[in-house]
């Protein structure tokens, strides 16, 4: 009998690698068999598939012998995104629609038995796969799935809600009057799901010649209106800032002050100050002071909030924010399972991981913060597959300084020994706090200097600063401060012959790694952009070396 070929995508990472769906019918005893390393989801789409076939009006190859491949063999494949192209093979090895025509095309899209198409996850990273790899396919998508492809530039992206919606594209004249007779006698619900207001898909007046030449153009699309087929173009909603305002963060004015440095040289935070002292206020007011997304900023983000299922228009060129609770594992924070998905950090990318409540955390999922940290992306590595995950994000933590949170504080006493204080703060690895650029103690403020402070500064007027301050940075050396390494660090950071005494001098009394070094100066760099000095001056580099004070022990 007939083979045919139709085109898909997997998802591993935001690689979207091509799958194709080869179907075979054959003579010999019925059966439908599956094959292709199909995960528990796609074996299950041979029942969907049937069903959804035989409730359109199509006819299902009952008598033969279907073999359907997933190729290549050796990539997992897993969802229910597979569904739409297994029907589209069967029917075409069948002869009920023109195999040629699909290879212009790559389906996904999940079945539910009527035949209706459901939306499926990572849609909007499998239409940027296509993007990097200029290949110029077109993608047939679910409503929903469509959209969110379609945020992608370049990309030609198809709405189809049903399953006849696809076929009408495709169908054979011989095919043509049979689905015509089942929808005369029992298909009319099929048919009002596959039927636009216009009449425009009327099955009788497509023709496997002429199916794909009338097809939209791009110029002309328009976010899925209602049943049929119908190109997507996005519409993508305002930004909205959050209604979280630094004005309201009263005091503090050191914290405040280092906020505004992380945010302006992309640096990571850590706030340390006994519980009530404003440290959640300051991490949750943190995005809305960060320079706005670039496109390509924006098109990552939210490929990986696709991959997790976690993306909406309404947050398109937001900033994400991930906050997990301190419970949470090390696979919840750096990704995994099988196949591997993003973890925390990742689905942060270009926006803030706020770790609350820091000691509390795993010592195995803190750990696990290093490699990212420093390379901005992370490898997931299993016995069977490798991948890898963009993680360029910015921690803002936040801790107690010690059990009770009142060490030090001048407004509680603290009711924790020297050797708990110790232990507690021990939780948190040198490495891994010789990594984090900005620490900074947020004491208690008494409750009358507290209800007599007034209002500082709103964010929009910081974020103006921080703007200009990485637009600086950007036009320097084409990066925020903190992804400075190496030469680049030497050719950029500007330093005066008085500054680099100082630094050298106060590095040697403090004992600092050169890490540590490193990061005061690239600290004291975003420092001078604030202030729009060329150069780094003996106070930046002071003022720079006042965030680098590790935890204090008690003696």
């Amino acid at each position: 009998m007939g083979l045919a070929l139709v085109q898909s995508r997997a998802l591993l990472g935001l690689a979207a690698p091509r799958v194709t769906v080869e179907v075979h019918l054959a003579n010999g005893l019925p059966s439908f068999t599956l094959v292709g390393l199909a995960d528990v989801e796609v074996k299950e789409a041979r029942e969907r598939v049937r069903s959804a076939l035989l409730n359109s009006g199509l006819e299902f190859p009952s008598n033969k012998r279907i073999i359907v491949n997933l190729a290549p063999a050796d990539l997992p494949k897993d969802s229910g995104r597979f569904d739409l192209p297994i029907a589209l093979g069967i029917l075409a090895a069948s002869g009920q629609i023109n195999g040629d025509a699909l290879a212009e095309y790559e389906f996904a899209g999940e079945l539910s038995l009527s035949g209706a198409l459901r939306p499926v996850r990572g849609a909007l990273a499998t239409a940027l796969a296509l993007h990097r790899q200029q290949d110029g396919a077109r993608l047939v998508l679910p409503p929903g799935s469509a959209q969110e492809a379609a945020f992608v530039p370049s990309a030609q992206v198809f709405c189809a809600h049903h399953l006849l919606d696809v076929v009408r594209r495709f169908i054979t004249r011989s095919a043509n009057a049979l689905v015509q007779t089942e929808q005369d006698t029992d298909g009319a619900d099929a048919t009002d799901n596959g039927e636009d207001a216009d009449g425009a898909h009327d099955i009788d007046s497509t023709d496997s010649t002429d199916s794909t030449d009338d097809l939209p153009a791009a110029s002309d699309a328009r976010p899925c209106p209602g049943p049929g087929w119908h190109a997507v173009q996005p519409q993508p909603a305002a930004p909205v800032r959050s209604s979280l305002c630094l004005a309201e963060v009263r005091g503090q004015a050191q914290a405040r002050r280092a906020l505004e440095i992380a945010a302006a040289g992309g640096h990571g935070l850590l706030l340390v100050g006994p519980p009530g002292s404003g440290k959640s206020m300051l991490a949750q007011r943190f995005a809305d002071l960060l320079p706005p997304m670039s496109d390509d900023e924006a098109l990552e983000a939210a490929a990986i909030a696709s991959l997790a299922g976690r993306f909406t228009p309404e947050r398109w060129r937001q900033r994400p924010t991930a906050s997990p609770h301190h419970t949470a594992s090390a696979v919840a924070l750096v990704g995994g399972g099988s196949p591997p998905r993003p973890g925390e950090i990742s689905q942060s990318h270009h926006g803030v991981l706020f770790l609350d409540e820091f000691p509390e955390f795993a010592r195995s999922a803190l750990e696990a913060l290093r490699e990212p940290l420093e390379t901005g992306q992370i490898t997931i590595a299993r016995a069977a597959q490798r991948c890898e995950f963009p993680a360029r994000f910015q921690l803002v933590a936040a801790m107690n300084p010690c059990p009770c949170g009142h060490w030090g504080s001048t407004v509680q006493r603290c009711r924790c020994t020297p050797d708990k204080v110790a232990r507690y703060q021990a939780r948190i690895s040198g490495p891994l706090l010789d990594r984090i650029d900005l620490h900074v103690e947020v004491g208690a403020l008494p409750p009358q200097e507290l209800l007599a402070a007034r209002s500082g500064e709103t964010s929009e007027a910081v974020r103006e600063r921080v703007v200009q301050a990485r637009a600086l940075a950007v036009q320097r050396q084409g990066s925020a401060n903190h992804q400075l390494q190496g030469q680049a660090l030497d050719d950029h950071l500007g330093l005066s012959p008085e500054a680099l005494a100082f630094a050298h001098k106060a590095a040697a009394r403090l004992g600092w790694s050169a890490r540590s070094t490193h990061r005061a100066l690239k600290v004291a760099r975003t420092i001078a952009d604030l202030a729009g000095s060329a150069a780094v001056e003996t106070g930046h580099v002071a003022e720079a070396m006042q965030y680098r004070r590790v935890l204090r022990l008690p003696s």
